[in-house]
């Protein structure tokens, strides 16, 4: 059930609109001795799941296939090439405010949230020159967005004059799954077209962000852009102000919340890929995780990337039923992204922000100065006169070539910040990966929910449906407490609280507006064109 934050105490400093969903009562009747259950994977939704399950009694273990935790977030030891030692990562995560069950998990570890410092404005900037930042805004919507379209150059009157009203409205009416049901249909850019969203406008303000989720606008639903708008500005008045880690992410994050894991009892084991899960013998799963071991758990969450998802499903015959399983093997994944960080033998110009945003690049999609808020590229920085630099480029081509991303990136990067062209890099360090969930046109039904057809099996993860207005690193964080949920219940053990901005418009005015728009029966965009 639902209440609002009103009724029930709230996250420190939450919207006070936000609301919280309660967990079911326990159905199942409560075991004599305490149950154990296997978290596959070491990610945030692993880590959320582990939580959840250890702070009940839950005796839990976590198995990671890489050396350590965190997932896409994990960080690894590299020495560089003047003998400096360095935390290596897959690159900049904006941590929002309104990523309440995120902040609850890492407060479990860290209650004054002192490994995180605020970013209080990041620009955003187009290759042919308009440039918008998002500080000085109110936090309230909607004059937050009100405020955004009269100051913006990215704006015109012009352009606004253009707009396709009745289909903007819909962007206040998100409710969750509803908004899928009306939108996911569509693709982002095709949204975008019915609105008459101006040109400068839709790259500043929504290309930036649709990339986020590692895809071009085309490929990305309509429906999760516009839960997108609801989490980040029209839904939450929590803005779009957000921290970032003071220290590399294994030292401000997974460290003290491992020890903190271990302190509730439950046994972390990373560098342990796990290669099947079956029916056990004594206990109901046997996990497969060497040659010789296959320990026995009597519930399992599954909390693995897509990719990951399917290759241990495939491997898993016993698990869940045929339909079940073909939607798990057909999970997509995005597109590859790169992730090009240099340390510089010199520093970049003093008025860098910490953070950009870029949009009209082929692939630049951000450039991140680590010294403004990262300890120890700073502590590297100071000793040594130059810069930790970190480039993005979300969305590329399937089989392309690394070397030519790399300098192509390089290039870009060096057109938005001139002095690099005069910089040698002492080191660099690049990524290219492609194992992030992807959110096609049309995809949403067939998405996996928290629960599958085995009632002591549950999947967590960025990519999972959950029916609340979470994105990223927070429904990650959501489905993790909610297959804990979902084990717990039918141990008769209780679950636990999570949080979401609201999961309606915020404006009952105008979501009666955008409901008025929308003739019954039809979709959308029928009327708007």
């Amino acid at each position: 059930m639902r209440a609002h934050g009103a009724a029930t105490p709230g996250p420190p400093g939450a919207d006070r609109r936000a609301e919280a969903l309660h967990p079911a009562p326990p159905s199942g009747p409560r075991p004599r001795d305490a149950p154990r259950a296997a978290v596959v994977g070491g990610g945030i939704a692993g880590l959320a799941a582990a939580c959840a399950l250890a702070e009940r009694g839950v005796r839990a273990v976590v198995f990671e296939r890489e050396d350590s935790l965190g997932g896409r977030l994990r960080g690894w030891e590299t020495v560089l090439s003047d003998g400096s030692r360095a935390t290596m990562t897959r690159g900049f995560h904006a941590f929002f405010r309104q990523y309440y069950n995120l902040r609850a998990l890492l407060r479990r570890s860290d209650p004054g949230m002192k490994g995180l410092v605020p970013l209080a404005d990041y620009p955003l900037v187009h290759r042919d020159g308009p440039r918008d930042r998002f500080s000085g805004l109110p936090s309230t919507p909607p004059w937050n967005a009100a405020v955004l379209a009269a100051v913006s150059p990215s704006f015109p009157l012009r352009d606004l004059a253009r707009v396709n009203v009745p289909a903007a409205l819909q962007l206040l009416d998100v409710d969750t799954p509803g908004v899928y049901e009306r939108l996911d249909h569509l693709g982002a850019r095709e949204f975008l077209d019915t609105v008459r969203f101006p040109p400068t406008a839709r790259h500043l303000a929504f290309e930036v962000f649709t990339r986020s989720f590692f895809a071009s606008p085309d490929r990305l639903s309509a429906a999760e852009l516009a839960v997108m708008f609801h989490v980040y500005f029209l839904g939450s008045s929590e803005g779009l102000v957000f921290d970032v880690p003071r220290s590399p992410f294994p030292q401000a994050l997974w460290d003290p919340l491992g020890a903190h894991l271990a302190g509730e009892g439950a046994v972390l084991r990373p560098g342990t890929p796990v290669g099947s899960v079956e029916r056990g013998r004594h206990r109901r799963f046997r996990v497969a995780c060497g040659d010789r071991e296959s320990p026995e758990f009597d519930g399992v969450v599954l909390a693995t990337d897509p990719g990951g998802l399917r290759a241990l499903v495939a491997a898993s015959p016993g698990l869940g039923d045929a339909a079940w399983r073909e939607r798990v093997a057909g999970l997509p994944s995005a597109p590859p992204f790169l992730v090009s960080r240099y340390w510089l033998d010199r520093p970049v110009r003093p008025h860098r922000p910490a953070f950009l945003g870029t949009a009209g690049y082929p692939s630049l999609d951000n450039v991140s100065v680590l010294e403004r808020y990262e300890d120890q590229a700073r502590d590297w920085a100071r000793r040594t006169g130059g810069s930790v630099v970190e480039l993005h480029a979300y969305a590329l081509a399937h089989g392309c070539d690394p070397d030519a991303e790399r300098v192509s990136l390089w290039e870009q990067a060096a057109t938005v910040y001139p002095e690099l062209r005069a910089a040698r890099a002492v080191d660099a360090r690049h990524e290219l990966r492609a194992d992030c969930p992807l959110f096609p046109p049309g995809g949403h039904r067939h998405r996996l929910p928290v629960g599958t057809p085995d009632p002591l099996l549950a999947v967590a993860g960025d990519h999972v449906r959950v029916d609340l207005p979470v994105a990223l690193m927070e429904r990650a964080a959501t489905s993790g407490f909610l297959a804990a949920n979902a084990l717990l219940s039918r141990w008769g053990l209780p679950g636990h609280t999570v949080w979401s901005v609201p999961t309606r418009g915020r404006s009952r005015a105008l979501s009666a507006l955008a409901r008025a728009a929308r003739q019954p029966g039809q979709r959308p965009e029928a009327r708007s064109r």
